[in-house]
């Protein structure tokens, strides 16, 4: 006889084949993890740590040729706790999975560099919060944009590949005393590359607001002596034109206008495109290079760097008025890694056994 006691028992028991958090720490489960970890996985568990939430079809475009192979390998990462997970709630089909980095992926993570899992910052709970955060949308939009431009390398025919990406909790950390850009990158094409800070806009912000974040980008220009490219990436073209308006205003109000490049894109041009929709097509419109009020000429992000030939190329290592040195406490810690590369290391082919030979007749 089933008891309600026995019933409510084995509710509260681990789902089957997945490791419990205590299993997760322990050393026999580290072991076991050294044995299976491939270099695809461990850049995977630092570029979860850097920006806190991928879903599965970033993960993919990223990393893995095909929606089968991508769906097998995070299950195995699921079950032995390397990654937690969640799906958010929508009114009408189903969200992608969301991924964040789990207890025994911090392990390795912090085993990795030397460190203790507090010195990352690490809580289980605190990275799981990110599922009730309501910058939840904006942070999964801006990974959708540097996530497109490392798979672009993959399958769009525009030139260059993402060699850059800061989270927006790292540019905070270095920039944060004047200016928050939701994300930093850098784009090489050729011998070519241009350096640029993301301003992912929702619709939500009022316009004079998004016009008035220029100067603090002018600030940082000044103190820094670097003109950095600011890219706008606008839901609609219709928020665009108005966004447009608001940026020539405060643009032409500056005391140092060229010092601060501006080029704006709207997320609908990529449906009328007949090619790979990419960020990384000819969707950008510099705003010193035409009338503010009317279109004019579109430019690929390769092309961009020509849209302003009186800046300087970026230096090799990112120096971006980025401090000299990271202060050795709590609040720095999750900053003491190095940014992880945008491109995963090879994926490991897998090793299949071989049948002994059976020794040739004589």
């Amino acid at each position: 006889m089933i008891t309600t006691t026995t019933r409510q028992h084995a509710l509260r028991a681990p789902l089957p084949g997945r490791a419990t958090v205590r299993i997760a720490s322990s050393i026999e489960h580290q072991a076991m993890l050294a044995a299976r970890l491939t270099a695809r996985d461990k850049w995977l568990l630092t570029l979860l740590h850097e920006h806190r939430v991928l879903t599965s079809r970033q993960i993919q475009d990223c990393a893995f040729p095909s929606e089968r192979s991508a769906r097998q390998r995070l299950r195995d990462l699921y079950l032995w706790r390397v990654i937690s997970r969640f799906q958010p709630f929508r009114q009408l089909g189903s969200a992608p999975m969301h991924y964040v980095l789990g207890p025994a992926g911090a392990a390795v993570l912090a085993a990795e560099h030397g460190l203790e899992v507090k010195d990352l910052g690490y809580r289980h709970d605190r990275a799981m919060a990110i599922a009730h955060n309501q910058r939840l949308a904006h942070t999964i939009g801006v990974g959708d944009f540097f996530t497109s431009l490392i798979a672009g390398k993959h399958r769009s025919r525009w030139p260059g590949e993402l060699v850059t990406w800061w989270s927006e909790a790292r540019c905070a950390r270095h920039f944060g005393d004047l200016v928050i850009p939701d994300g930093y990158g850098r784009w090489r094409t050729g011998d070519d590359v241009m350096e640029w800070f993301l301003e992912y806009d929702t619709g939500t912000e009022a316009l004079t607001k998004v016009g008035r974040k220029l100067i603090g980008y002018a600030r940082l220009a000044d103190s820094t002596g670097i003109a950095t490219p600011v890219l706008l990436w606008l839901p609609s073209s219709r928020r665009e034109a108005g966004a447009r308006a608001a940026l020539a205003r405060v643009h032409a109000q500056l005391d140092h206008p060229r010092t601060v490049p501006v080029a704006t894109a709207a997320a609908d041009l990529l449906s009328r495109s007949d090619t790979d929709p990419s960020p990384a097509s000819a969707v950008w419109l510099p705003l010193t290079t035409a009338r503010a009020d009317r279109a004019g000429p579109r430019y690929s992000l390769a092309e961009l760097v020509g849209a302003w030939p009186g800046i300087a190329p970026p230096a090799e290592t990112v120096t971006t008025g980025v401090h000299p040195a990271e202060p050795d406490s709590p609040a720095a810690s999750p900053f003491r890694l190095p940014p992880p590369t945008p491109v995963p290391p090879p994926a490991t082919p897998n090793r299949v056994a071989r049948k002994p030979r059976r020794p040739s007749a004589s």
